[in-house]
């Protein structure tokens, strides 16, 4: 690619009258100017890009030519940052997007082992670009009138842009020492690119792997999220593991490793399962780049749904592994995960611990005799939910074998079927009661309080069994029926759980149970010696360290 071609990609760019302004502003203040970095690549690659970096020569030389570009395009502010020698310019173009031009001085850094605060000084060009952190990312183009669109690429960047290579400008442990964030970003660009990673880099990346410990977690997280929105999230995770970073940064998903034989029964290694989980997902949802919030989130849900496979798993003679409960463990996890890695605690956690959670539950329903009290009770848990959850099972299948993969996905047509059936009768999805806990309250004349609860919960337990139709009549019958009992309950919970200390949490949590759902003899003494015998038993086990749940059976056995 010649002189010529580079200045017509140049001109291509929609910021190419920024690019043109700001040429023509260095040379009347005497600055040489550049755009570098990702425009350049991006410009090559003929990407779509943004945001454009420009370095200028000489110390001070990038702000003051930032203000200079602001009052030629109109008074614009340039926002300057001192403490890092940057200033930035925020232009809103013809098609309604905002280009950010973003000014610095050509600099040099050398770094503490540990720190990331560099010591910075002045520098050329070429060693501006050698600091850079790949050599895609260390070519410059000039814009300055007389030499515009002159390409400097002086460690073959455009070469390795074209051989689709990541490759350091200097020896790679160098470079990564400087700043340890860079092996990640290598993964990033990798899948966002659809790079190979050189072995050299790789190599290094094993050895300065435990640099990571001195980068905050936000950064870290910063680079996870742009890979995890990449077309290519599993090769980038894929890479981080390569690099000896993943177990640093999620133990959980690198425990799913490995494929045991026990009595020559021998489980998959869930680890490249859940990355070729990930895959399908991605292809399912349009395999896009910056994928909407909802499927980018589902990618999260799809990383992690087996995470509790490692402390559920267990071999049984004659039946083979087990991953029993593995689900409901993974949605433990899950919030300790965001919170780790400073993800949203908010509804988004939520959104892929329930998916987690529910993950295994659309299986139990192929069988053709499974009830519409299941079907109802999965689209109750699932809510709005159930499309991206149906997305997600049928992305874990990822047998090799395309009949068997073809079956698993026609028994996952026959569930959904179920789904609009039952859908079609009950209106289960986004589930709202018949009557609400004001209309409850006005009937029974009760506050609100442990009554209202335990009869919401016995309409909308009796809807999911199927015993009354999702229907405002048969809702108000059956309030008519249980509210006595209810009633009794709150006054007798009051009057037992709420009188008890907190110190005897076990003891209580037998109690509620008993007292809210427990086989309640008739008639008020008769009741309470029943609870007082549970209160005993609980105190008696909680003495001997066993859970309160064996407290509770041990006191009514069914």
């Amino acid at each position: 690619m010649n002189e010529e071609q580079v200045g017509h990609l140049l001109n291509s760019l929609p910021q190419a009258p920024l690019l043109r302004a700001v040429g023509e502003e260095a040379a009347r203040l005497g600055i040489e100017a550049y755009a570098v970095g990702g425009v350049v690549r991006d410009m090559l690659r003929q990407a779509p890009t943004q945001d454009v970096d420009l370095v200028t020569l000489g110390i001070g030389s990038g702000i003051r030519l930032a203000r200079a570009v602001g009052k030629h395009l109109g008074g614009l502010t340039a926002h300057v940052y001192d403490q890092f020698g940057t200033a930035a310019l925020r232009i809103r173009q013809d098609d309604g997007d905002v280009a950010e031009l973003e000014f610095v001085a050509a600099r040099k850094e050398s770094y503490r082992a540990s720190s990331r605060k560099p010591s910075v000084q002045a520098a050329t060009l070429y060693e501006d670009l050698l600091r850079r952190d790949f050599t895609v990312n260390a070519m410059a183009v000039s814009v300055m009138p007389d030499r515009y669109g002159v390409l400097l690429d002086p460690f073959g960047g455009r070469r390795h842009l074209e051989k689709q290579w990541l490759i350091t400008p200097r020896p790679p442990r160098r470079t990564f020492a400087d700043d340890p964030l860079r092996m990640i970003r290598a993964a990033r660009f990798a899948a966002q690119l659809n790079f190979t990673i050189d072995e050299r880099l790789m190599h290094a990346m094993r050895q300065e792997a435990h640099r990571l410990s001195i980068l905050s977690q936000e950064r870290i997280t910063e680079e996870l999220e742009k890979i995890m929105a990449s077309r290519l999230a599993s090769y980038g995770f894929e890479l981080i593991d390569q690099g000896g970073m993943l177990s640093r940064i999620l133990p959980e998903v690198t425990a799913l490793k490995g494929a045991q034989t026990i009595a020559g029964q021998r489980h998959k290694d869930n680890f490249h399962h859940t990355l070729k989980v990930l895959d399908n997902l991605v292809l399912a949802t349009g395999d896009e780049e910056n994928p909407p919030a909802r499927s980018y989130w589902l990618r999260w849900a799809a990383l992690l749904h087996d995470v509790g496979k490692p402390a559920a798993k267990r071999f049984v003679p004659g039946t083979g592994w087990t991953f029993h409960g593995h689900e409901d463990r993974g949605a433990r996890m899950v919030p300790g995960i965001f919170q780790r890695l400073k993800l949203p605690l908010d509804d988004r956690m939520q959104y892929v611990r329930r998916l987690v959670a529910l993950h295994h539950r659309p299986v139990a329903l192929v069988d053709d005799m499974v009830t519409d009290s299941a079907v109802r009770r999965l689209l109750f848990d699932a809510g709005p939910d159930i499309d991206e959850l149906m997305m997600l099972v049928r992305a874990d299948i990822t047998s090799r074998n395309p009949r068997r993969v073809a079956r698993y996905l026609r028994a996952f047509d026959r569930v959904e079927d179920k789904f609009a059936e039952v859908e079609a009768k009950d209106h289960l999805r986004n589930f709202r009661p018949p009557i609400d806990g004001k209309e409850i309250m006005e009937r029974v004349g009760i506050r609100e309080g442990v009554a209202v609860g335990l009869i919401k919960d016995a309409i909308q337990e009796a809807i999911l069994d199927g015993d009354i139709p999702n229907e405002r009549e048969a809702a108000l019958a059956l309030l008519t029926e249980v509210k006595g009992d209810a009633v009794r309950r709150a006054a007798l919970y009051e009057e037992t759980v709420l009188t008890l200390p907190r110190s005897e949490r076990q003891t209580s949590l037998a109690v509620k149970q008993a007292v809210l759902y427990g086989p309640l003899p008739p008639g008020r003494e008769a009741a309470l010696t029943y609870v007082h015998a549970v209160r005993n038993k609980a105190e008696q086990e909680a003495q001997n360290r066993l859970p309160a749940s064996e407290v509770t059976s041990a006191a009514h056995p069914r």
